[in-house]
């Protein structure tokens, strides 16, 4: 799928294992993006540099990269159907609550999507999402991903993820769970202040 970018087209690619070299370069492009969530949400957001590596080389583990005319890798996106591989989710929740999928090896999980910065308004990450969602699609899949209250509720990334899988076919996106951080600070002791 080719849409268009700030500097002309986007070309999206699906590759399983990428060499050594590559998987450093997108760990690159990986940190420059999401480094900020570092601060901004309660749950790790980033995998360590281990764990980003060990996905770039698994080749259970689509990776949808998003390359500008010029050749340069300017968005990622992971997808998998091996959810061991995503060791935040627990593949017994998919296989229980959605046995008929599970049994035709159509349960799914984008591990993360991103966006070099100052690609972020053009259609890279409609790009990105539009051509999982025909592989989707075509497998009549349910997919699972997560987003972070800074991103969902700053950003709307859930909703519009939604809205760009919907027009690669019929589908019903809902959150099925929610974790709440809370916060409690002491203070010194004495009456409480009053406006």
């Amino acid at each position: 799928m080719s849409a268009p970018g700030p500097t002309g087209t986007v070309a999206v690619t699906i590759e399983g294992a990428v060499d050594a070299a590559m998987a450093e370069s997108y760990y690159a492009l990986y940190r420059e993006t999401f480094g900020e969530l570092e601060t901004q949400a309660v749950a790790r957001q980033l995998l360590h540099r281990e764990e980003f590596l060990e996905e770039m080389l698994d080749p259970r583990v689509d990776k949808y990269v998003a390359w500008d005319d010029r050749g340069e890798a300017i968005g990622l996106s992971t997808l998998t159907h091996h959810l061991e591989t995503v060791p935040w989710i627990s593949p017994a929740y998919f296989r229980h609550h959605y046995p008929d999928h599970a049994a035709r090896d159509a349960v799914y999980y984008i591990g993360f999507t991103l966006v070099r910065r100052e690609h972020r308004q053009s259609h890279v990450f409609q790009a990105m999402i539009h051509r999982m969602g025909e592989v989707l699609a075509a497998a009549r899949a349910v997919v699972g991903w997560d987003i972070c209250a800074f991103n969902d509720d700053g950003f709307a990334f859930g909703e519009h993820a939604a809205r760009v899988l919907g027009r690669t076919g019929v589908v019903t996106v809902a959150p099925i769970d929610r974790q709440t951080y809370y916060l409690g600070t002491f203070h010194p002791a004495g009456p409480p202040d009053r406006p």
